[in-house]
């Protein structure tokens, strides 16, 4: 999800909240040994301390994302992450990412629907200096029209490379927009093109002064350091930034009762691998009812994660009708979210005929449920994804980051064990029975050449 280059676009958020146990609870440092405090100005401050090397991932991310934006104005969010490496009084354009190249560090931002994170990795006596520069461009930032011009013609032309190039993306973009009937997740993060092109430096300012404030950020420092350090070092920077807005809640359009399955095709000659996929409107870790999102989470696995799924085994190994297929749930959103299954055909096969597997292999589940050796396999597998992520760095910062400015809290986050151990074979085929209607979801079809139905059977 986050690429290798700088300034890049998350769509819906996609980060598994599966890892995030085992943090402890407000002002504590029991567990893991993860700490979380507020600065005077609003700031909240996370810090995840690991000793075993002298390294420190910095984080900061916004509650602001491109659901946040003003209708007409797509693609903005995804501007100003762009515009924020063009500098300040103090600090002129490039002096920051020139700095971190020089000491050896790394730096990247990203933004998704519902945030905006940028980050620093360095050894661990330059953390200062990367708050330091951070904590300058929150409120800091200069704009002229001589750097905005030139920047909206990057993004436009990364709207090229990652969309207009790719049928896979274009098919994924439509999906969405037709999946929220009414929610502002149904516009790319990236933007649409003919919005993108008429941005300006007014807008820009405007969006970077309503939501870059202190009160309306979340800190993440992960690494060789302790939560006093990191609080002393904090104040002396962050803390002395202060507020410039008042932020209000965040509350969205939410999405009307789905009464009818929606279909998109989308045909290109550039298309080498034809495919099908779905998605299902449910709730997300925030939105969901208490146990809700963890059974969701525990359904894809079954359903679709890994080889010993039931749509692998199904498409895959027992009918060897394709060459892949799978499900994912995407729990990490401040509102209602997706899961989506996908296959894809092995030569010969048509695109009809994954589908109607597909949908007897859902069929199933929705009927029978599942069984309890199969909840336990997909439980542990969970579990043990966690522990092994506590072994990255800057994968839990992510993870902190993105589950807190989402919504959840450090409670919920540290009881997450509890809550999957306590969902039943009976949760999971109730929630099967709910969500999965094809009422509330989208197919879409990816094919080569001519667009007709035909090409699907």
């Amino acid at each position: 999800m986050l690429h290798a280059m700088r300034r890049t676009v998350v769509a819906l958020a996609t980060l598994p909240l599966m890892l995030l146990a085992g943090s402890s609870g407000h002002g504590t440092e029991t567990g893991s040994q993860v700490s979380y405090f507020t600065l005077a100005n609003g700031l909240e401050v996370v810090v995840i301390p690991d000793r075993r090397t002298p390294v420190v991932t910095h984080m900061i991310w916004y509650r602001v994302g491109s659901a946040d934006e003003t209708p007409g104005k797509s693609g903005l969010a995804h501007f100003l992450e762009h515009l924020l490496f063009k500098g300040t009084k103090k600090n002129p354009q490039g002096l920051f990412s020139r700095t971190v190249a020089t000491i050896g560090g790394a730096e990247n931002a990203f933004t998704s629907s519902d945030y905006t994170a940028y980050f620093q990795r360095t050894t661990r006596d330059r953390l200062k200096l990367m708050m330091e520069f951070e904590s300058d461009r929150m409120t800091g930032l200069v704009l002229t029209d001589d750097v905005v011009r030139p920047e909206l013609k990057v993004v436009l032309e990364e709207r090229n490379s990652r969309v207009e190039n790719n049928p896979a993306a274009r098919l994924a973009e439509q999906m969405e927009a037709a999946l929220f009937l009414n929610h502002p997740y149904g516009r790319p993060v990236i933007g649409w093109r003919h919005e993108i092109e008429q941005l300006t430096r007014e807008d820009a300012i405007a969006f970077y002064r309503r939501f870059y404030t202190p009160n309306n950020a979340i800190l993440v420092v992960a690494g060789d350091v302790t939560a006093q350090e990191v609080r002393q070092l904090a104040e002396e920077t962050y803390g002395q930034v202060p507020r410039v807005a008042e932020v209000k809640p965040r509350v969205r359009p939410q999405e009307p009762e789905q009464e009818a399955p929606r279909t998109i095709t989308l045909s290109d000659p550039r298309v080498t691998q034809q495919s099908i996929s779905r998605y299902y409107l449910v709730p997300s870790y925030t939105t969901g009812q208490k146990g809700m999102a963890e059974t969701l989470d525990l359904m894809a696995h079954i359903l679709g994660r890994g080889a010993n799924s039931r749509l692998y085994q199904k498409l895959v190994v027992e009918a060897g009708i394709a060459v892949g297929a799978g499900a994912s749930y995407y729990g990490t959103a401040l509102d209602h979210t997706r899961i989506t299954v996908y296959g894809a055909p092995r030569p010969g096969t048509s695109l009809a005929q994954i589908e109607e597997a597909i949908d007897a292999t859902i069929a199933e589940l929705i009927e029978k449920g599942v069984r309890q050796e199969e909840l336990e396999r997909a439980r542990n597998r969970i579990i043990a994804d966690f522990v092994y992520a506590q072994d990255n760095q800057s994968s839990l910062a992510r993870w902190y980051g993105a589950s807190l400015i989402t919504g959840m809290s450090m409670e919920q986050i540290r009881t997450w064990q509890d809550r999957v151990r306590a969902v039943t074979a009976d949760d999971i085929h109730n929630a099967a029975r709910q969500w999965l209607d094809k009422r509330r979801s989208v197919t879409g079809y990816l094919i080569r050449q001519s667009g007709s139905r035909d090409d699907r059977s």
